[in-house]
């Protein structure tokens, strides 16, 4: 153990370990590998109890014993002070400490013969401690955050597969009891961390609702853990809830499965960058709100209603949301804006029951052909949507946006030749991360009637039906946007037709303030651990979530996620990169700290 130069000296039996503490600003830093000791904290926690007991009753002077319980981090510490030094009470000030990411110890740390230091103590790992009156009190935990975050990433790989082998398909009732098992997973993953978690229980599936941390700014962070129905089973290269680590010939590794990307693997990086920040330090640098949906990839019916009657527990600083993509697979990104969407499904109505194509065929109307008739006059040659009144509200994108966008290393035929295409479908004249960031859509998603089972039947059917869903941009009204639509089938009917509809959500467009207090930090963040700025870029998608949290909340989000656009979300075969999840769980370790009051960089 290096000595300081003058001072009383303070001996901190910790892990087996001693670390010197007293007056003067210099010290040394060839301390002892946390990650090594946190390994063998539990067995000898017995063992460093009795050998402080033993070191207190020595040659020095012993004053106390104080109990640390923190996890299986700390046993107990040991404050003595040898013969000679200067007095405790001229040496208080000087040996108090900065109150930190352990929390504080004790008002009142050490009694003796006659005297008593007080304060609070911060355990620097990895180093010496510094004292009060040192001109440099950062204590960049960080480092030791990630390295854990390296050390433990087979286990953060496993739970994901854990998580990722539940069938949370929550669209259909069938998985029901998966979805509930998903929740009451996450509820005890979380409780493991000491995180305060429950199962809410809804008209739907449960939301898993968590608190922890007592200090720094309040985060609320919102991801999902239900997932897409995995249809058409044939195309899946390997069971979709199986999940495994593939290697490809090049080296480079991803994981597969059902929610691998969407969105299980993106909430287990937040929640492993917790693991980190708690198995360091024993607690976190903010105070997190974690909300955890099971309906999200079936129009989240119960999550509004929750949020309205939760507005005081869910309040908050900031929310995180971890639902998107990166620019590419070196390059992280935050989602400055959001498509809205409309759901509409129509069914047509003809005869009153299926009818013999021999007996009534040419005299009889087809709902299957008045269907796509009325489907394919949506858009014009050019291809717009022929929708009345369907692009007001939209606004031409600004020319300096237009220039950003422009300059980025983007390959429109290789983004589509990705797919098996080959040249844009969408409106003419618009570059192509336009079409798909600022431009507003009408898709058709699946449609049907008659007979689709194998063999062949030759019916008319009584009705067809189609799922159509809007994406929209600016101030587009998704109220206007549904009657429209309603308004524009109708009016192509022909007689013995009528057509019913049935909504699947709405919520409009989200664009988010780039001046805010966050932005920056988790900028810094990104660029830190990836080496390079984040993009700034739009989402072609809808996160109905992030209108909810201004309109309900009043929160701003920062969007953050590490999903490519090869992942084959909602598709066969989904994919997350394994470079993905580690980078994010690293990530999300650096932008806690970075949120963190007063930055990542200093004491929290």
């Amino acid at each position: 153990m290096r000595k300081r130069r003058d001072g009383a000296q303070c001996l901190v039996h910790l892990l087996d370990t001693e670390l010197a503490l007293g007056e003067g600003e210099e010290t040394g830093r060839d301390g002892f590998d946390f990650i090594e000791a946190q390994a063998r904290a539990a067995q000898l926690r017995e063992e460093n109890e009795e050998a402080a007991r033993s070191a207190a009753a020595g040659g020095e002077r012993a004053c106390a014993i104080k109990p640390i319980n923190h996890g299986a981090h700390l046993s107990a510490a040991v404050f003595a002070l040898k013969e000679g030094d200067d007095a405790p009470e001229r040496t208080a000030d000087r040996i108090r400490l900065e109150a930190g990411l352990l929390g504080k110890i004790g008002d009142e740390i050490i009694h003796g013969d006659g005297f008593s230091l007080r304060g609070s103590l911060m355990l620097r790992y990895g180093g010496w401690f510094y004292p009060a009156t040192s001109p440099d009190r950062k204590l960049p935990m960080l480092d030791a955050v990630l390295k854990s975050v390296d050390n433990s990433f087979d286990g953060s790989l496993e739970r994901l597969f854990d998580l990722m082998r539940i069938d949370s398909i929550s669209t259909d009732p069938a998985h029901a009891k998966s979805c509930q098992k998903a929740a009451e997973w996450l509820v005890g993953t979380l409780s493991e961390l000491e995180i305060d978690a429950s199962a809410r229980q809804t008209g739907g599936h449960p939301i898993v609702v968590g608190h922890a941390g007592d200090k720094g700014p309040n985060v609320l962070f919102y991801g999902h853990y239900d997932v897409q129905p995995v249809d058409p089973l044939s195309l899946w290269e390997t069971p979709p809830f199986q999940p495994r680590l593939i290697t490809r010939p090049d080296g480079s590794r991803y994981i597969a499965g059902r929610g691998a990307a969407d969105d299980k693997g993106q909430l287990m990086t937040f929640v492993e960058a917790l693991r980190a920040w708690k198995s360091v330090t024993g607690s976190l640098p903010v105070r997190v709100t974690l909300l955890l949906e099971g309906e999200e990839e079936s129009g989240s019916p119960s999550l509004r209603p929750f949020l309205e009657a939760s507005r005081a527990e869910l309040a908050a600083d900031v929310a995180l949301i971890c639902d998107t993509g990166m620019w590419d697979r070196t390059t992280p990104a935050i989602t400055v804006s959001l498509r809205g969407l409309v759901g509409q499904e129509v069914t047509i109505h003809a005869a009153g029951r299926d009818l013999h194509s021999g007996l009534y065929g040419g005299a009889a109307r087809n709902p299957i052909h008045v269907l796509a008739g009325i489907l394919a006059e949506m858009h014009d040659a050019d291809g717009r949507v022929t929708i009345p009144s369907f692009y007001d509200g939209v606004a031409e994108l600004p020319e300096s946006i237009r220039k950003q966008w422009g300059a980025l290393d983007f390959d429109a035929s290789a983004f589509l030749r990705d797919v098996g295409l080959s040249e844009p479908a969408g409106e003419s004249g618009r570059s192509v991360l336009e079409q798909i960031w600022a431009r507003p859509t009408a898709e058709v998603n699946g449609i049907f009637g008659g007979y689709t089972q194998a063999g062949f039947k030759t019916v008319i059917p009584a009705t067809a039906s189609a799922k159509v869903s809007f994406r929209l941009v600016g101030d587009q009204n998704p109220e206007v946007i549904a009657r429209g639509f309603r308004t524009f089938v109708q009016a192509r009917l022909p007689s013995d037709c009528r057509a019913t509809f049935a909504p699947h959500g709405a919520s409009p467009a989200q664009q988010l303030p780039l001046d805010g207090p966050w932005l920056p930090r988790v900028e810094k963040a990104l660029a830190d651990e990836w080496g390079k700025s984040p993009v700034l870029m739009g989402g072609g998608g809808s996160i109905p979530v992030v209108g909810d949290f201004s309109r309900i909340l009043g929160l701003s989000s920062v969007m953050v996620g590490f999903g490519l656009d090869d992942d084959r979300i909602h598709s066969p075969n989904e994919k997350y990169e394994l470079s993905s999840y580690r980078g994010g769980i690293r990530s999300w370790a650096r932008i806690l700290a970075a949120l963190a009051e007063g930055g990542p960089a200093t004491a929290i």
